[in-house]
């Protein structure tokens, strides 16, 4: 799913964190929502601005975020003593 219409960062709007079509709700209140237990009908009801599009643009764009995410491997003293050697 192509996300970039609907998710948005503006600066001044929620410190800058991804929300929805420049809407106050941020891509991670909807991820709790959903986390927590809440199904998708739900969420729509609580908000009703929101539609199901929204919601999955919301996990496009954590898996999209996820799948760029770069773990830096850990090196102790051990490691970098064995590597040496």
């Amino acid at each position: 799913m192509n996300y970039t219409n609907i998710i948005t960062i503006e600066p001044n709007k929620r410190s800058g964190k991804p929300c929805i079509r420049g809407l106050r709700i941020t891509v991670y209140d909807v991820l709790e929502y959903l986390a927590g237990g809440m199904s998708m009908e739900e969420i729509l009801a609580d908000f009703p601005e929101l539609t199901r599009d929204d919601i999955k643009a919301c996990l496009a764009f954590a898996a999209n975020r996820e799948r760029r995410l770069f773990v830096a491997p850990i090196i102790t003293e051990e490691r970098l003593v064995g590597a040496i050697a």
